[in-house]
C-alpha cells in the first residue's frame, strides 16, 4: 500500500505543487460561480477531527467535500472517545481504516504529527498552535486573484508571532516573497522556522516602519483560543500594533489587507480598515472553500505525489 502524503505544513509540498493548487482553486471557484456540478468523489468520506472550535474551517471543509460529491463526518471530543482519553494513535488507526481522507484541527502540533504517522490515508492540518497552512492557501489565492503573482512582493505581518505568523513565514519561502514581521518583544514567531526561512523574513519592531511600501498587510487577533487569561497583558503589549488608517497609509496605495477572522474591530484592526476598500477579508474567507477543495482533490487523486 502506498504511503499517504500529508499536508501538515506548506513546507510539505513544493512551490510548483502549491502554484498548481492555487490555479486549481481559482478554476473550482469559477466553476461553482457558473453553477457547474463537479462531483468526482462519490462515496468518498472526509473525517473531520475537531479538538479546537471553528466556524470557517468546519463549514469550508464540510461544504467542500459535499460539493465534490462526497460526505463529511464531524468528530469532537464531546462525542467521541478522544474526550475520554483514547490515545490519538488508536483513533488515527481506526478512523483512517474507515474514511478516505482526514482533517485534524487541534492544539499541539505534535498531536497532529502523531495522528498522521498512524494514519493510512492523507491527513490535512486544519490548524494547530504552530501553523495554519490551509489559511495561507486561501490568503495567497486572494492576493493572486486581486493583484497577480505574489512572488517578489513585500508582505507585512503585524502582531503576534502565532500560528498564522508562522504560516506566513513558510509561505514567504515557498512563494518567494519578502516578509516583514512587526511583533513586540516576547511575542516573536518560531525561531527555528525563522532560521530556515531567513532569506525571506525580517523582524521589525516598529509596525509603521515595517509597513513602508508594503503590497499586503495581514494580522490576527491579539489573544487566540486558549489565551483568554492573557488578554489584559496582551492588550498592553500590542497596543501599538493595530492595523489602522495611519499604518495602511505607509503601504502602497494598492496594498491589500487580510485577516483570517474572526476579527476584533478596535483591537488588532480598526473598523475603517477591515470594512474599507483595501480589505479583501470576505473573499479571503470564501477562498478557504475553494483552496481546500483543490487540496482534497489533489490528495485523493495523487496520494503519493503531493
Amino acid at each position: 500500500m502506498t504511503e499517504p502524503r500529508h499536508f501538515l505544513s506548506l513546507l510539505d509540498v513544493t512551490p510548483t505543487e502549491l502554484k498548481h493548487l492555487l490555479r486549481r482553486a481559482s478554476e473550482l471557484k469559477a466553476m461553482r460561480r457558473r453553477g457547474e456540478s463537479y462531483t468526482p468523489f462519490a462515496n468518498k468520506v472526509l473525517g473531520m477531527v475537531f479538538e479546537k472550535a471553528s466556524t470557517r474551517t468546519r463549514v469550508s471543509f464540510e461544504a467542500g467535500m459535499i460539493q465534490l460529491g462526497g460526505s463529511a463526518v464531524f468528530l469532537s471530543p464531546r462525542d467521541t472517545q478522544l474526550g475520554r482519553g483514547e490515545p490519538i494513535e488508536d483513533t488515527a488507526r481506526v478512523l483512517s481504516s474507515m474514511v478516505d481522507i482526514i482533517m485534524v484541527r487541534t492544539f499541539a502540533h505534535a498531536t497532529l504529527e502523531n495522528f498522521a504517522s498512524h494514519s493510512v490515508v492523507p491527513v490535512i492540518n486544519g490548524l494547530t498552535d504552530h501553523n495554519h497552512p490551509c489559511q495561507l492557501l486561501a490568503d495567497v489565492q486572494t492576493y493572486l486573484e486581486h493583484r497577480g503573482d505574489i512572488q517578489g512582493k513585500t508582505v507585512v505581518w503585524v502582531g503576534d508571532g502565532n500560528n498564522m505568523c508562522n504560516s506566513y513565514i513558510a509561505a514567504a519561502r515557498q512563494f518567494d516573497f519578502q516578509l516583514r514581521i512587526a511583533a513586540p518583544v516576547g511575542y516573536e514567531p518560531d525561531a527555528d522556522l525563522m532560521r530556515i526561512c531567513a532569506n525571506h523574513v525580517e523582524l521589525v519592531r516598529d509596525p509603521l516602519a515595517a509597513a513602508s511600501s508594503a503590497d499586503l498587510i495581514a494580522t490576527d487577533v491579539w489573544a487566540s483560543m486558549g489565551q483568554e487569561t492573557e488578554r489584559q497583558q496582551r492588550e498592553e503589549a500590542f497596543a501599538a500594533y493595530q492595523v489602522n488608517a495611519e499604518l495602511m497609509a505607509r503601504a502602497k496605495p494598492e496594498a491589500l489587507f487580510l485577516h483570517c477572522l474572526p476579527a476584533h474591530r478596535g483591537e488588532e484592526v480598526s473598523a475603517d480598515v477591515i470594512d474599507g476598500p483595501q480589505s479583501q477579508v470576505w473573499d479571503e474567507a470564501e477562498n478557504r472553500l475553494h483552496a481546500q477543495k483543490a487540496l482534497i482533490e489533489f490528495l485523493l487523486r495523487n496520494p503519493g505525489d503531493i
